[in-house]
């Protein structure tokens, strides 16, 4: 201090110092404590829901399949497993493009072609021109000819048959393991209950 009781010009000078520093100081930190920008990242577009078809027919592991939007029927039937010894190809177009839920049916060679060999879709016995089949005297075979009935499934039904006696309703299908309410509908139109 000066000797008037006022502070000199170096204690200004100081103070004006501390002051600029802790300033800086303050301003340094925030900058530091600030949270870092977000960064731009880049991701692939999405990918397109799958698809699910339905494989039936002379192939390995009949049932339900995930395939990629834009797949051919060759596609769902190696989901499938591929094709038995006794698939005939003859009558069905494996370059044919797919679309959500379409129905891939792989007939046998006994068994007569389906109307179009280049529309993959649902030929089950009636579309055939066979008309409905009889719960009570199927043969493994025919039912295999159901919409979404491989082999496990038409033997279940057969069994069920040989256990409890004919079928008194297309609505006792209802009784075999593996075929719940959805499916039932979904053959209700290709069967028949006749003694």
């Amino acid at each position: 201090m000066g000797r008037s009781g006022t502070p000199s010009a170096a204690f200004w000078a100081a103070l004006t110092g501390v002051l600029a520093g802790l300033a800086l100081a303050g301003v340094g930190g925030w900058i530091l404590a600030r949270p870092p920008r977000a960064t731009l990242t880049l991701v692939p577009p999405p990918t397109p829901a799958a698809w699910l078809v339905q494989v039936g027919g002379a192939v390995q592991r009949p049932g339900l399949y995930a395939v990629t939007p834009g797949a051919r029927v060759a596609d769902a039937v190696a989901a499938a497993g591929g094709l038995t010894d006794d698939a005939d190809t003859r009558s069905l177009n494996l370059a044919a493009r797919l679309e959500d839920g379409a129905w891939v049916w792989v007939p046998r060679r006994a068994e007569t072609p389906p109307p179009s060999p280049t529309r993959p879709g649902p030929t089950p016995a009636s579309a055939l021109g066979a008309g409905p089949i009889n719960l009570n005297t199927a043969t493994a075979a025919e039912l295999e000819t159901l919409p979404g009935i491989g082999p496990a499934l038409a033997q279940r039904i057969i069994d069920y048959r040989t256990q409890h006696g004919p079928f008194t309703s297309v609505d006792d299908l209802l009784a075999v393991r593996g075929i719940g309410p959805t499916k039932l509908e979904q053959l209700r139109p290709y069967v028949t209950v006749e003694p």
